[in-house]
């Protein structure tokens, strides 16, 4: 987590700065990490899926193409979870109408305006 938040930040403009936003996972917090000054972290609330878009995807990916299936390794694991992201993305239109909670879609279109 360390080195990805360092290298994250120097993408970061000299004018902004990032709030990013964190599920539970154990790696993304923890007393050794250094959080860089433009840049905050905001964890999400425990059990709050609802928050979360990619939650959708990854129910929709495991109810489609991923769930009830045996694979031989991890190596067949990679494969099929690769054909079943490619067989999401080539759905035009998909990734958006699993993503686009109505919250969402009032801050984006405020902050286009």
């Amino acid at each position: 987590m360390q080195a990805f938040l360092d290298v994250f930040a120097k993408t970061i403009a000299d004018d902004e700065h990032v709030a990013l936003v964190l599920d539970g996972a154990g790696w993304h917090s923890g007393k050794s990490i250094r959080v860089p000054a433009n840049m905050t972290l905001v964890p999400l609330p425990p059990y709050s899926p609802e928050l979360n878009p990619v939650e959708r995807v990854w129910l929709y990916l495991k109810e489609r193409f991923l769930s009830m299936r045996l694979h031989n390794d991890y190596k067949a694991i990679v494969a099929a979870a690769s054909k079943a992201w490619t067989r999401l993305c080539r759905q035009t239109g998909r990734l958006t109408s699993l993503t686009s909670y109505p919250w969402i879609m009032r801050i984006t279109s405020q902050v286009e305006n």
